[in-house]
């Protein structure tokens, strides 16, 4: 909103300073800031609260060194990272955009999903929560919203080369000096995406589906639906299973919310992106105002959230950042990026699949069940083995810190 007030006076009355409001850059800076005041001032109120409200965290007895002096610690605090995101976002992102438009609605539809999730476990004294299938439901219901919008949006779009421009007005004209041929750039609609390791850094989910002698837009669609109904399910579970220690899922997703930021800023800007010869997606910049207020929102919780915590995110919170870097990387086209730079959200989900599927195979063969783990998820794995919580987050970000340098770099090496 603040934007727009900046624009009018800039427009309007000169007044010094209010152009400033056109930099992105200038406007994230900002977000940053004050999501880092809102969580940080406002959630110690928020903390207060929920200890007068009583909504503390029911620990389960998993024999873990620690564990009971956690027992009625405030959860639902996730409610002071969604405001950390939003509040800024609203106030400095221009909200017509259709990227912003995407992830506002991803916070406040994964937010609402956990803060039920929550509320059951919290109010109505059931420690199982929300149904695991309604949960899945809202996550499926989410990535084919998200499906939808970027597959038939007309402002979702990508400039890419074409020889026959169909707009009377190409965006540029490009000349080959050898063969005389003569190329065109616009903004058309893609299935295009980014892909790692690979010559011309591009993959078209259209030209999937041909290769077995499918070809047909609505099942290129079908395709990418899958896809994306995939990815918000798979990394909004990944940062739930992984927020289980102080600070970890936080500390994690700052870093991978960084590498977005940077991410879709090269996307978004049409020097970098040709620099770098990868896509150029118009408008996408604004995304980097929402990834500075997530940021923010993160590292100010983790003021709180950091060992000894004194709040829990709970699934308020952890959903809710699942389901944002999974939308994020989408919009941006990086999603086959997600395994490298969610790669600690990854472990923790293959550690728990293993660990239950070697379980139920052994228990069926040999009639009792064995593991691979001394507990799932990973990070339950190195407590049992005698490693403080403090030193395996301190670890786990500094491997998360490894895989998003490796995820920019993935950029250049193809």
């Amino acid at each position: 909103m603040l934007y727009y007030l900046f624009d009018w006076l800039q427009e309007n009355w000169k007044i010094p300073g209010s152009g400033l409001f056109q930099y992105i850059s200038f406007r994230t800076a900002i977000a940053v800031i004050v999501s880092l005041i809102i969580t940080t001032v406002f959630g110690s109120r928020l903390i207060k609260l929920l200890h007068k409200k009583q909504v503390g965290e029911t620990i389960r007895d998993l024999g873990l060194e620690g564990e009971k002096k956690k027992q009625g610690t405030p959860t639902m605090g996730g409610l002071i990272i969604i405001a950390g995101i939003l509040i800024p976002t609203l106030l400095f992102a221009k909200l017509d955009n259709i990227y912003i438009i995407i992830m506002v609605v991803t916070t406040i539809w994964m937010g609402a999903i956990g803060f039920l999730d929550d509320y059951i476990k919290v109010f109505k004294k059931n420690k199982e929560g929300l149904a695991g299938r309604f949960k899945v439901i809202g996550q499926v219901g989410l990535g084919i919203l998200i499906a939808i919008t970027m597959y038939f949006h007309p402002d979702i779009v990508v400039r890419e080369q074409v020889i026959n421009p169909t707009s009377e007005t190409p965006v540029e004209v490009v000349i080959n000096p050898n063969t005389g041929e003569t190329t065109y750039t616009e903004n058309v609609k893609s299935t295009m995406t980014n892909i790692p390791f690979y010559k011309d850094n591009e993959f078209d989910y259209s030209k999937v589906l041909p290769v077995i002698g499918i070809d047909n837009p609505w099942a290129t669609f079908a395709l990418f639906l899958i896809v994306v109904v995939f990815i918000v399910t798979a990394v909004s579970n990944g940062a739930n299973i992984t927020d289980g220690i102080d600070g970890l899922a936080t500390g994690t997703s700052a870093i991978i919310g960084i590498t977005l930021a940077i991410l879709a800023y090269v996307s978004g800007n049409i020097i970098f992106s040709d620099y770098l010869n990868i896509m150029y997606i118009p408008n996408s910049g604004e995304l980097v105002i929402f990834a500075g207020a997530f940021v923010g929102a993160c590292t100010g919780f983790l003021w709180y959230n950091a060992y000894p915590a004194q709040v829990f995110m709970g699934d308020t919170g952890s959903l809710a950042i699942g389901g944002i870097i999974a939308a994020f990387a989408i919009l941006i086209r990086k999603e086959l990026l997600i395994p490298v730079l969610c790669g600690v959200f990854l472990i923790e989900n293959l550690s728990v699949i293993m660990q239950v599927s070697y379980f139920k195979y052994t228990k069926k063969r040999f009639g009792e069940g064995r593991r691979i783990f001394l507990m799932s998820p990973l990070h339950h794995h190195y407590q049992k083995k005698g490693y403080h919580e403090a030193k395996i987050v301190t670890r786990f970000v500094i491997v998360g810190v490894i895989l998003a340098i490796l995820t920019i770099v993935t950029l250049k090496v193809r």
